[in-house]
């Protein structure tokens, strides 16, 4: 869980912070291209004026976020650029008309909010044809005759379809290089992820503090992944039958997960050896692999990008014989009691054992992994067996008028923002007209890009957005007296464009900082202004953020407060289903479901966990006397967390479980727990307390029993089968895990229960 430091000056740093990435050269690159022609033709020709439409046709429609595969972005594209040309034809018959001009930017921006019901790509096209139209209505448009409004929008038109033919030029000689990327993408957030698990391995101490970043990390892997297998679905499964290359990279998307899961169900070994003596004799060579596990993952991300064989990974080869070489001096120590240990020294054992298999599991994964990439690059045949792996199952599509019809409601999230969206524009719209103030459409601009679903995006799109343009107003400022010559001014109003569109990814309040000046100096080429444009600049961004908080504070808000329960609940129940999922393995092994519907269990309570997650930052930004009490939210968030690792071990665990030996309390002990949980989620709902917990420690009693019993036989033995695999050691190898895991879910439910009782005080 992410927490959020309130310190006003920390506070303010953070909006300012980079993400984890690189700057996107090549976005920017090609938006420098993108600008930087129809701005030279309107230069060469005398007409900046006229191409300044041209040039922002192709800017808006290059603004569009669309990460996926050609088709995606082709559709995305053309559809900003038809929007955005419409949307300037409009705003030319209505701007000359007060009275026909408020009732229809209410309509149009009510209906482009309403388009964040079918996804975000429709949101950052409605989002730039709302901007198009605001700017063109103030700005651009006035109707005066036929030709000269056929001619304007052809210039629209043009500037989108001139962006949309450069981001795809690629599309026919490598259809399939976004596929390549994401796929890469894949692998290197989970190098990522790796490496956190590294850190935490060594410094156990720190686990808590670290903890937030590796769940975020997993949050970001989990994100990835459904994106990969969107793009790939667009690629392949709208032909008759994938090619080799659609093969191989189904084949690693799917391996990214599993190693995901036997990386989750690793930390949970780890955080569990961590606490008792034994793991620090082993704890250098295990982190020595983890870290060449990571390297090996991000060097495997850059021979997919890169398009070049795989990499030797002889370092992590040495690493991993290492750690089993110590392992076995180490078990051979205990056993002959040559070392001063615990007393149940041979539970401990027997999990540094498992943290070793694991980590040897994982290391052939990668190996496995790595000869799928030679053979993807050089486009031979599998080198390795082949794997049943089908194509990710694609949710149903709902109609667009069903998804309609089912929003149109004051209870849909969507509707409300879209109604309040419209009602702040339109006044922003109405205000700068009556007053006149110049160029006031910056008010309306700020408010329709700051206004957000919840308050907390608001407010902190708000902040970033207002304090970006003040401190990029002053350097536009700067610029505009200074540089005087319209070359020069051109020169830095691409250099402007360059960087901050290669830092958009990063963060949003140095894009904006960038933007800013480029858009006072771009207004400079149009048309004079000097400095009292930035100047003008700063005023209605502070009146536009202004009234976006006003409007999300005021109208209609849906706090998140009242909505977290049942995310809350939500969350709770995916998790159950994949609990009761990978339990009944346990209890009927030769009835096992398929691995296929576990790991779809699995996703969903993943992407429960990730929303739950959101919500809980986005109660952290509304105002204090409405968010309540954030501790226990904070704390559940936790320990739901810590339950999902939980069954993920166990869901590992059981591709080494026969069911010959089973504990006598499982049963009632898994029911008892499945009762708890379905109890929560209904209180959650109800909004009630829960009930009384049951006697959970009795079942765990006899379980603990059942386990003493197998080590004390399993240490009887050991003098005449120390290394003879015999039912009891086989029932040992099995047990134990369970028996630990099953510790670890008590103390979660337990934690859980308390909390929800407390929330609902």
């Amino acid at each position: 869980m992410q927490s959020t430091d309130k310190r006003p000056l920390n506070w303010l740093f953070q909006q300012f912070q980079l993400k984890p990435g690189k700057p996107a050269i090549f976005s920017g690159l090609r938006s420098l291209f993108v600008l930087g022609v129809p701005i030279g033709v309107g230069i060469i020709t005398g007409h900046a004026a006229a191409s300044a439409i041209a040039t922002m046709a192709a800017w808006f429609v290059g603004m569009v976020n669309v990460d996926g595969a050609y088709r995606q972005r082709a559709t995305a594209m053309i559809a900003a650029t038809i929007g955005v040309t419409l949307m300037f034809v409009i705003a030319s018959l209505v701007s000359s008309h007060l009275w026909l001009a408020v009732p229809t930017t209410f309509l149009v921006i009510f209906i482009a909010g309403l388009a964040s019901l079918y996804g975000n790509v429709a949101a950052s096209v409605s989002l730039v044809t709302s901007i198009m139209f605001v700017i063109s209505l103030a700005r651009f448009a006035s109707y005066s005759n036929l030709s000269t409004l056929i001619q304007q929008s052809a210039l629209c038109l043009a500037g989108g379809t001139w962006t949309t033919a450069l981001s795809l030029g690629l599309w026919v000689v490598r259809p399939d290089v976004p596929a390549m990327q994401i796929v890469a993408n894949c692998y290197l957030s989970l190098s990522k992820f790796v490496d956190l698990e590294s850190q935490r391995t060594l410094n156990p101490n720190a686990r808590q503090q670290q903890a937030e970043q590796f769940l975020q990390a997993q949050d970001s892997i989990i994100q990835d992944l459904t994106a990969a297998r969107s793009v790939w679905t667009t690629i392949w499964t709208r032909q008759k039958g994938t090619n080799l290359r659609g093969n191989y990279l189904l084949v690693l998307i799917e391996d990214v997960n599993q190693i995901v899961n036997s990386v989750v169900a690793l930390s949970e070994l780890l955080a569990i050896a961590s606490e008792h003596q034994l793991f620090s004799r082993l704890q250098k060579e295990i982190q020595q692999v983890i870290e060449q596990l990571a390297i090996a993952l991000q060097m495997l991300s850059q021979a997919i990008t890169k398009g070049k064989n795989s990499p030797h990974l002889g370092d992590l080869d040495r690493s991993v014989e290492a750690l089993e070489h110590h392992r076995q001096v180490l078990r051979s120590q205990v056993l002959n009691k040559t070392i001063n240990v615990q007393p149940d020294s041979y539970s401990d054992l027997i999990n540094l054992e498992k943290i070793t298999a694991s980590l040897r599991k994982l290391a052939q994964q990668i190996h496995t992994d790595a000869d799928i990439v030679t053979d993807l690059i050089q486009g031979k045949q599998p080198s390795i067996a082949q794997r049943d792996i089908s194509p990710p199952a694609q949710p149903e599509q709902t109609a667009i008028i069903d998804t309609l019809r089912n929003n149109f409601t004051f209870d849909s999230v969507l509707f409300r923002h879209a109604l309040r969206l419209a009602l702040i524009t339109t006044f922003a719209e109405l205000i700068a007209s009556l007053l006149q103030l110049p160029r006031g459409y910056w008010i309306t601009l700020t408010a329709l890009v700051a206004l957000k679903p919840n308050f907390g995006g608001t407010s902190q799109t708000t902040v970033q957005s207002v304090i970006g343009t003040i401190l990029g107003g002053i350097i536009g400022i700067i610029l505009v007296l200074v540089v005087k010559n319209q070359l020069a001014i051109a020169v830095c109003f691409l250099l402007l464009v360059f960087v901050a569109m290669s830092v958009r990814s990063l963060s949003y309040s140095i894009f904006t900082i960038l933007l800013t000046p480029a858009i006072i100096l771009l207004l400079n080429i149009i048309s004079a202004g000097g400095w009292k444009v930035g100047a003008l600049r700063i005023f209605d961004s502070l009146a536009g953020g202004g009234l976006a908080l006003l409007g999300s504070y005021l109208l209609f808000p849906r706090w998140e407060r009242q909505q977290l329960p049942a995310q809350l609940e939500k969350t709770i129940r995916a998790n159950l289903a994949y609990f009761q999922q990978v339990i009944a393995n346990y209890m009927h092994p030769e009835q096992n479901a398929s691995a296929d519907s576990i790991n779809m269990l699995r996703h969903q309570a993943a992407l429960e966990n990730a929303n739950a997650n959101a919500a809980a930052q986005r109660l952290f930004s509304e105002p204090r006397h409405i968010q309540g009490e954030i501790e226990p939210v904070m704390t559940l968030m936790v320990y739901i967390r810590g339950f999902f690792s939980s069954v993920t071990t166990l869901a590992e665990h059981l591709r080494e479980f026969s069911g010959d030996y089973q504990f006598v309390e499982l049963k009632r002990l898994t029911d008892t727990i499945v009762q708890v949980l379905e109890n929560l989620a209904d209180a959650l709902r109800q909004g009630q307390p829960p009930q009384p917990l049951p006697a959970l420690d009795s079942y765990l009693e006899a379980i603990h029993n059942q386990i003493e019993q197998l080590h004390t036989a399993r240490l009887l033995e050991i003098a005449t089968n120390s290394h003879t695999l015999t039912p009891t050691l086989q029932a040992v190898r099995e047990q134990t895990p369970l028996s630990t895991e099953l510790d670890r879910i008590v103390n979660e439910i337990k934690v859980m229960h308390c909390v929800i009782a407390r929330l609902q005080q």
